[in-house]
């Protein structure tokens, strides 16, 4: 089986189809500002990931900052206002929506995925619905890739690869209060973090 970032791109290209979108990008993000484009669908759709980093400004900033969905449906209304360097550099790479939606367990803020459309308009009812349940994907597909992390030596080459995604990963498993060794599984009491370093 492929590391923790194959998998990511993996759910990106699903995500990508089932969302008639151009492409898909998963970042990850931690309390303590800590950030990272983890995995995307394309190299295309990687770099516009990492344009929101590098601008500070997008619709992932915001997403991951207030927790809930932010859906542009057409980025020459009212995005330039809001995001204008960002805005301006991914209209002209050749993106028209973007749709990003908070990866997060109960208040703990994991990071966002990004689905970008060449074309303006909303989602349907069923396409969020669908983008939703990916997010939820994308969030399990991590905490399961922190467990097999405790297990396996299988995410050397891809921490080598992108360091910041686990580090922000095992922020992340800090923020919802486990340990590398237990998983949380959304039920039972929380475990209490180790103390001392």
């Amino acid at each position: 089986m492929g590391g923790l970032v194959q998998l990511l791109e993996r759910v990106c290209v699903e995500a990508a189809r089932a969302l008639s979108a151009s492409g898909v990008g998963v970042s990850l993000m931690a309390s303590d500002g800590a950030h990272g484009m983890a995995a995307a669908s394309d190299p295309d759709t990687a770099r516009i990931e990492e344009l929101q980093f590098t601008f500070g400004e997008g619709p992932c900033i915001d997403a991951a900052a207030g927790g809930r969905p932010v859906l542009v449906p057409d980025l020459t209304d009212g995005a330039m206002l809001r995001w204008p360097m960002y805005a301006a550099a991914v209209l002209d790479a050749g993106a028209r929506a973007v749709f990003a939606f908070p990866l997060q367990v109960g208040a703990a803020r994991l990071g966002v995925l990004d689905v970008f459309r060449a074309h303006s308009g909303a989602m349907s009812r069923p396409e969020l619905g669908r983008a939703l349940a990916l997010a939820d994907q994308v969030v399990t597909t991590l905490l399961d890739g922190q467990e097999r992390a405790t297990r396996t030596d299988e995410l050397d080459e891809a921490f080598e690869h992108r360091a910041e995604v686990f580090q922000a990963q095992g922020m992340v498993m800090v923020q919802l209060g486990t340990s590398s060794q237990r998983r949380w599984r959304g039920s039972g009491p929380t475990p209490t973090p180790p103390t001392g370093r």
